[in-house]
């Protein structure tokens, strides 16, 4: 693959491989012949999804997985298409950590720019959203995630992390979905 030339969109001085030209090195390079990509939606209601993005090779073995999480007011694109731009970030996330297209960082472009993007909206004020019915989610749940990620048992961490709401302890979610990444 070193060989491979990657397109790459520059940002901020670093060049970042966009989500379609990791479809397309799995597609066309021979070490990736037979192999798929599966998505799942794992949440999804009107306003925010989670998408697990599963790449599997010619034998049906799981050998990457990706997750995004995207929201719709996050950018003007997401009003409208929150689902789909989280389906592309797994995607690019898992080819990512199968090492497609990494030489700089698994983050592809589009990642990169909408995370760009947010930092540079104007904050006037920032309003944490609590949804209701949805627990606050405290160090010590955070702490239990985490031993139950290193004892295999992401996939349940998982399904669990998602009823909780994430602006009670967005440091303790970064912490959760950073260890469900590796």
């Amino acid at each position: 693959m070193s060989t491979y030339k990657f397109k790459t969109t520059n940002i901020k001085g670093k060049d970042y491989v966009e989500v379609n030209q990791r479809v397309i090195a799995l597609r066309n390079l021979p070490q990736f012949k037979g192999y798929s990509i599966e998505t799942e939606l794992l949440h999804l209601d009107s306003e925010s999804c989670v998408v697990k993005a599963t790449v599997r090779n010619d034998s049906g073995q799981v050998v990457s997985q990706g997750m995004a999480q995207e929201d719709k007011s996050s950018s003007r694109i997401n009003q409208t298409s929150y689902v789909e731009n989280c389906e592309t970030s797994a995607v690019g996330r898992a080819l990512g950590f199968l090492g497609i297209g990494v030489e700089t960082s698994i983050a592809t472009a589009d990642e990169v720019s909408m995370a760009i993007a947010k930092q540079e909206a104007p904050n006037e004020k920032t309003v944490v959203k609590v949804e209701a019915g949805k627990p606050a989610l405290d160090d010590d749940t955070v702490a239990k995630m985490l031993k139950a990620i290193e004892a295999g048992k992401g996939d349940a961490v998982f399904a669990r992390l998602v009823s909780y709401e994430e602006q009670s302890n967005p440091e303790g979610f970064a912490k959760v979905k950073e260890a469900l990444a590796k």
